[in-house]
């Protein structure tokens, strides 16, 4: 994984491909956005659905292990303190850096840092991860693939 999550420069798109099936992409956006703290950055994790935001906001309190994420949900009380907001694209609100575990592409992708996609295994789940590629570069962009193998 990269060791500078921020790029000042212009919104860098940053591709993880999930190359086993034993690996998880909210154990993975959890490990992001751990990274994301440790720069003292605030991070958007954006899931396909409010029932998908619960999940991975009891996988935090888990995740990475023996560390402590302080974390929130859009809609949570002090939700703007929190380093660490996890919920769906409808709710994105302005920060640093985009985790997104959703199948849709960020609109307006130059008012964040970074953009990361996780792009799951299953090869049924991947063609929405293609098309925000193909997105992305369309915009101007210009991504990058990152394989997730451990």
């Amino acid at each position: 994984m990269p060791t500078n999550i921020a790029n000042s420069e212009s919104c860098q798109v940053d591709f993880y491909l999930l190359t086993k099936a034993s690996l998880q992409a909210g154990q993975l956006a959890c490990q992001l956005a751990m990274m994301v703290w440790e720069q003292k950055l605030r991070s958007y994790i954006i899931t396909a659905s409010d029932s998908a935001a619960r999940q991975l906001n009891e996988q935090m309190w888990r995740e990475p292990d023996k560390r402590f994420l302080p974390h929130n949900t859009p809609t949570d009380v002090n939700s703007d303190k929190a380093p660490v907001i996890i919920g769906t694209l409808k709710d994105l609100n302005p920060t640093d850096v985009v985790i997104n575990l959703c199948p849709d592409a960020v609109s307006q992708p130059g008012i964040y840092q970074r953009i990361l996609e996780i792009v799951p295994y299953a090869e049924s789940e991947r063609q929405a991860s293609r098309i925000k590629y193909k997105t992305y570069r369309d915009l101007g962009l210009k991504p990058r693939t990152n394989e997730i193998n451990k």
